[in-house]
């Protein structure tokens, strides 16, 4: 395809996008406003549920919050009845993927809307392309449906930059084309790494990701990463300088150096993590389902699979399948493994590190939206509180981009971008999956019309 094509068929693909995203999701274009009555308010501002209260939206925003016997309803208001539900944050999905339509548009419209439809509200984009940033534009600023756009830019790894020279070429080019950050992958040499870092922080460019060999957790942490993500580089910074490995036959983020962790380092690398600043997306449910013991067919048959192509599902039971029968894998050694990076994250929040949720989607069994699901369960699985888990897919991620004032909470001016529960997610993460509806900024999106686009989608892929 020459370059006059695909700048056609790009065209017409956002015709077709903007075409599909931005009709009114429940037809109520002409309603003026919402009230949610009567409703279990949980803020994330503390670990306290405010009960009875009346939650009024107007466009975008929280109009106001009050108590549900003072407050009167404005008239033309959709009154949405809250009595025994809950209302939280919409989640952030950290380390998030969107598609680069090819022959059309679907992909790309499905991906966003099955974020949308476990009440992830923002994303953070993570291996950007220049279609991203228009996408951003349309949803962020246009009144797109999707959840809130972050972006890196093409990633950079030892095939995309193999000298200082290109490093810096490239950092200045996503700094001028708009990116929000910079995206590291693996490979990248320490000469071409500083030549990044130092450039990156003359055009104020985050950047982050994973940790190369050559670089090392030592050194990503002094360089002050935005975020490290899939806790790269923290099993390998766990082994003894005296152990006598070689770097490079670490493994999958370190699988095969889980025998050779010395535990009592942990804190020390909480505390670089700590001193610079550094925050962690641990997307934990990934390495679970990657490198746990499971079955693979039986994950590969999991309810939300039929949202996948089945190619892609067919893909990923194969790549568990080789991972299980590569040499030096075991059960227990893969549960060893899992429990390691358990320790890791639970000291990192009980010392105060900032902690952000992300589950990587899609990739090998976590399907957008749904994977998060996965990974408020595999955070709980290594201690960390309710409350904490939510925070790093509410609070956190807003306080990560110096957005705290616009999204976050449930508060008086900020989005209303929100969740209503059947059931209090404090006392059980499970009942973020009991969705009575969701809130993208001011859109309603009810559970018959999330349910109804859902089937939409099982059926496409069912073909």
């Amino acid at each position: 395809m020459n370059l006059i094509q695909r700048t056609y068929l790009l065209l017409h693909v956002i015709l077709l996008i903007t075409a599909s995203c931005t009709k009114s999701p429940v037809g109520e274009s002409e309603q003026k406003g919402y009230v949610i009555q009567n409703v279990n308010v949980i803020s994330m501002e503390n670990d306290q549920v405010l009960a009875g209260q009346s939650v009024h939206i107007e466009g975008e925003k929280i109009a106001g919050i009050y108590p549900a016997e003072n407050f009167h309803i404005p008239e033309g208001t959709t009154v949405i009845d809250g009595t025994g539900k809950y209302l939280m944050p919409g989640l952030s999905e950290m380390h998030a993927h969107i598609p680069v339509p090819k022959e059309d548009s679907t992909l790309v419209e499905e991906t966003l809307f099955l974020y949308l439809s476990n009440g992830v509200t923002t994303i953070r984009g993570m291996l950007g392309d220049p279609f991203h940033l228009w996408l951003k534009d349309q949803v962020n600023n246009k009144g797109m449906l999707g959840p809130r756009i972050f972006t890196s830019g093409p990633s950079f790894s030892g095939n995309t930059v193999k000298t200082p020279g290109e490093a810096i070429a490239r950092v200045l080019e996503q700094k001028e084309a708009g990116y929000d950050f910079l995206k590291l992958h693996p490979g990248i040499k320490r000469e071409v790494f500083d030549a990044l870092d130092s450039t990156a922080k003359a055009v104020d460019m985050e950047f982050s990701g994973h940790v190369s060999i050559d670089v090392g957790i030592q050194r990503a942490l002094e360089a002050g990463y935005g975020t490290i993500d899939h806790l790269d580089g923290y099993v390998e910074g766990l082994v003894p300088v005296g152990a006598g490995v070689e770097p490079g036959d670490n493994g999958f983020f370190g699988f095969n150096f889980t025998d050779k962790v010395d535990e009592s380092l942990i804190q020390g690398l909480v505390l670089s993590t700590i001193n610079q600043g550094v925050w962690v997306v641990p997307t934990q449910s990934l390495l679970v389902r990657w490198t746990g013991p499971e079955d693979p067919e039986s994950l590969g048959d999991q309810p939300e699979m039929k949202y996948m192509d089945k190619e892609v599902i067919g893909r990923w039971v194969q790549t568990k399948k080789d991972f299980q029968a590569a040499e030096g894998y075991d059960k227990e050694k893969a549960e060893r493994f899992i429990a390691v990076r358990g320790k890791i994250l639970k000291a990192l929040s009980e010392a105060g590190a900032g902690l952000l949720l992300g589950s990587d989607a899609p990739q090998v069994f976590n399907v957008p939206g749904f994977s998060i699901q996965h990974e408020l369960g595999a955070m709980a699985e290594t201690g960390i509180s309710n409350y904490e888990i939510l925070k790093s897919g509410t609070v956190n991620p807003a306080l990560y981009f110096g957005l705290e004032k616009d999204f976050g909470l449930v508060k008086k001016g900020y989005y209303a971008d929100m969740i209503l529960l059947e059931a209090d997610p404090l006392a059980n993460l499970a009942n973020v999956r009991e969705q009575a509806g969701v809130f993208v900024r001011g859109k309603w999106l009810t559970r018959e019309y999330i349910e109804s686009r859902l089937g939409e989608i099982a059926r496409g892929h069912a073909r």
